[in-house]
């Protein structure tokens, strides 16, 4: 059975579904992720769990070192990562309180690390990654040159055998789950305004959220099969007002963190 990770978001900074056995500070060549790793099971399954904006929700959307996160998860064997993200509703059919399983993504981030394969190691790391212009494998045990110019198949962002078991399990959920749809990944951490969203609408996005990106195109280039569990936690801008919405927000996070572990525990007994 194939190690899965969970990379929780907003609202999901810990997994108390999840038997811990021990947690692990992880350092790599890019710096150290956004916590520790925890290593347990959650039902029969192993399980690494990374909270994606660190332990307490510290780390904003533009600051969260993607590229350690998923080059740890990498090194600690796993295979299959779903990330946890709330989004904003733009579809008329993402209401707070939907689960979604988006199927593709629409990249609107500036000023991240976009990939490994960027030409030259990070400062500082030369010698444990094998010096400049050399294969990072002897490191990570992983199998390319960070070095050369690869083109990566992005066509489909998504793991589509990960998505089909997450649906799977999804079935006879009391929550309503949307099985496709365009996430657009916003630089953050600001919310988005109403015209911003209209053009999103207008580009083909069904959702809203800060963090997609790079997250999804790093995990493909390091081969993992990796799938979106996103909860809506409050319409985008402009498709519905609440006169509070921080609070709205909370209260849905809330509920969605119920939710989707209430998923995950019926993904991992079918696994």
């Amino acid at each position: 059975m194939s190690r899965l990770a969970i990379i929780g978001g907003s609202g999901f900074s810990s997994m108390p579904a999840m038997r811990v056995a021990r947690t692990q500070v992880w350092s790599t060549p890019y710096g150290p992720t956004s916590g520790p790793l925890g290593f347990g099971r959650l039902a029969d399954m192993d399980l690494v769990f990374l909270p994606r904006h660190g332990t307490g929700h510290s780390i904003p959307p533009h600051k969260v070192n993607y590229r350690a996160n998923i080059w740890a998860l990498k090194q600690a064997g796993v295979q299959r990562v779903i990330g946890l993200a709330a989004v904003g509703g733009i579809r008329e059919d993402m209401a707070p309180g939907t689960l979604a399983i988006p199927h593709q993504i629409i990249d609107y981030t500036h000023g991240r690390a976009q990939t490994f394969f960027d030409g030259d190691p990070s400062p500082g790391h030369e010698r444990e990654r094998g010096g400049a212009g050399s294969p990072l494998a002897p490191v990570a045990g992983l199998d390319f040159d960070a070095t050369a110019v690869t083109h990566i198949y992005f066509t489909d962002p998504y793991c589509e055998a990960l998505r089909h078991a997450l649906l799977q399990a999804a079935v006879g959920l009391d929550t309503p789950v949307v099985p496709n749809g365009t996430y657009a990944a916003m630089a953050g951490p600001r919310l988005e305004t109403a015209m911003e969203v209209r053009r999103l609408e207008r580009d083909g996005c069904d959702m809203v959220g800060m963090t997609g990106m790079p997250e999804a195109a790093l995990a493909r280039e390091l081969n993992l099969c990796y799938a979106c569990c996103a909860f809506v936690v409050n319409w985008a801008a402009g498709k519905g007002e609440s006169a509070s919405l921080v609070a709205e927000i909370q209260v849905n996070l809330q509920h969605g963190m119920e939710e989707v572990q209430r998923l995950l525990r019926r993904f991992a007994a079918r696994v």
